[in-house]
């Protein structure tokens, strides 16, 4: 994906663009302060993907960039990657893309997380103990450290449970541990 400012100094964005669309298929978004339909014409003629005026929202940007490496990857990648991916009840955890979606949204996971969430679901139904978690995803013995695992499988449920309350894929087993529903 490239973000490209058309008001550079002593080079002209339009020709970058024009550049980078010769040897690349990848996602252009053009951003400029150049408001007039002339422009945003010349840009997508040119090759660009998507125009957006500044000022902007950081918000705006990020969805919109989002929506292009989406489609792009689609587009590009899902015939000829195989990726390694669960689909569990509106879960689909893409370990290959280190990716996790909820009904077809995406959560964002630190690496612990991630790593936590896709061991469990890996091996559903096996009742780990918070110590046998923590010696699989930090690779040490827990030696007390056991209220990681608690933290962390709180903030994956906040992340990917519809209701908190009733967790529908990481279930406490009450006085050993936790598992994976299936």
């Amino acid at each position: 994906m490239f973000i490209l400012d058309l008001m550079l100094p002593g080079v002209d964005g339009f020709d970058i663009c024009e550049r980078i669309r010769e040897i690349k298929d990848n996602p252009i978004l053009m951003v400029s302060a150049k408001k007039e339909d002339i422009d945003k014409i010349r840009g997508l003629g040119l090759g660009a993907d998507d125009y957006i005026t500044k000022p902007f929202s950081p918000s705006e940007l990020v969805a919109r960039v989002k929506a292009h490496l989406s489609r792009f990857e689609r587009l590009t990648n899902a015939p000829s990657i195989n990726n390694e991916v669960l689909n569990i009840r509106g879960l689909r955890i893409d370990k290959t893309a280190r990716r996790v979606w909820v009904n077809g949204e995406e959560k964002q996971l630190t690496t612990k997380e991630f790593e936590l969430l896709h061991f469990l679901a890996e091996n559903p139904n096996h009742v780990f103990s918070k110590e046998d978690l923590f010696r699989e995803i930090w690779n040490m013995e827990s030696i007390g450290d056991i209220a990681t695992v608690t933290v962390h499988i709180k903030k994956i449920r906040e992340k990917i449970e519809v209701e908190k309350a009733n967790p529908q894929y990481i279930e406490t087993i009450w006085g050993v541990g936790y598992r994976f529903k299936i």
